[in-house]
């Protein structure tokens, strides 16, 4: 079954596909509001001073910056994104928002001045995410903190579907409809992650994992909900991968 959920031409490339307004930029206030309950755990600690600049590096809307902001008080959030369209959204729900790219000529922030590094449901779209790494460590001061978020490859209803010769949830082989699996949504992922691969990923970017969590998706069926939630105590089960890690 395919079905097509964008308006207008096909997109000739993945910048069409992203400044299309009808495909969805913003992710679900339960991941959320857990990824920045964990950043806020790391600025709280005992090796932080004063205010922190916080970057939302593919901020959509703004929406994750937003729900963010109220648990870090005193601290700087700045969403940055590359879609002309987004910003307009961001700059409606957060004080500042920036246009910068990780490829090309790179963000436009010095080098060590960043604190933190929101980088929520990114790396699953990126043709080149080793290359966002480098440019998101070189921003970054040293010991500064990575608050990664992106959909699990593994996650519990995805192995029953594999088993069953079903495309798995998260995968995408069109950016012009679904096919083969359940879901509505094309957003145009090229690349996803196993708990163990986004570990492995990350500590070879140069940078030290912290924590791994877990979070649930919302397009998950209303009535598989509770189930979703539960997996979260599992991370390599749950439907959203959180990790945190430091740069060395």
């Amino acid at each position: 079954m395919t079905t097509p959920t964008t308006t207008g031409p096909p997109p000739r490339d993945l910048r069409d596909f992203y400044e299309n307004p009808a495909v969805p930029v913003a992710s679900g206030t339960p991941r959320s509001l857990r990824q920045a309950r964990m950043l806020a755990r790391a600025l709280n600690g005992p090796a932080t001073a004063g205010p922190q600049t916080i970057l939302d590096i593919g901020c959509g809307d703004g929406t994750a910056a937003a729900t963010a902001a109220p648990l870090l008080p005193g601290h700087r959030v700045i969403g940055v994104d590359w879609s002309q369209d987004a910003l307009r959204r961001a700059r409606t729900r957060i004080p500042y928002a920036v246009r910068g790219e990780l490829t090309g000529g790179g963000l436009p922030f010095a080098s060590g001045s960043a604190d933190a590094v929101l980088f929520s449901e990114v790396v699953e779209h990126l043709v080149d995410p080793d290359a966002a790494l480098d440019e998101i460590r070189r921003i970054l001061r040293p010991g500064g903190h990575l608050m990664l978020s992106t959909p699990n490859l593994a996650a519990w209803y995805n192995r029953g579907l594999l088993l069953a010769g079903v495309q798995p949830v998260f995968s995408e082989v069109s950016l012009r409809g679904i096919h083969g699996r359940p879901g509505k949504e094309v957003v145009g992922h090229l690349r996803l992650y196993t708990a163990r691969a986004l570990k492995e990923f990350v500590a070879a970017s140069g940078f030290t994992v912290e924590r791994l969590e877990g979070a649930p998706f919302h397009g998950v069926p209303r009535p598989l909900r509770p189930l979703d939630r539960l997996a979260c105590a599992r991370p390599q089960l749950a439907s959203i991968l959180l990790l945190h890690a430091r740069r060395t």
